[in-house]
């Protein structure tokens, strides 16, 4: 069963960055995105990368972030 781990501080989202873990993305309390990797991030947007040229951007008000571990 998969560990879904809040990512709350910068430390959280540069660890989901530098081990390129999957995440997933709620935004209202709906998934918007499941198994994209962050590629970056500042105080308050993450890009969250699932293709080569698909990125998406995120508000980190708005949105909660979770890291999926196996």
């Amino acid at each position: 069963m998969p560990i879904n781990r809040p990512l709350l501080t910068d430390s959280d989202f540069q660890e989901a960055v530098d081990r390129k873990l999957p995440v997933r993305v709620f935004e209202d309390d709906h998934l918007v995105n499941s198994g994209a990797t962050v590629i970056r991030f500042t105080d308050s947007d993450v890009v969250i990368q699932s293709r080569v040229s698909d990125l998406a951007y995120y508000s980190r008000s708005t949105c909660q972030f979770y890291e999926v571990r196996p």
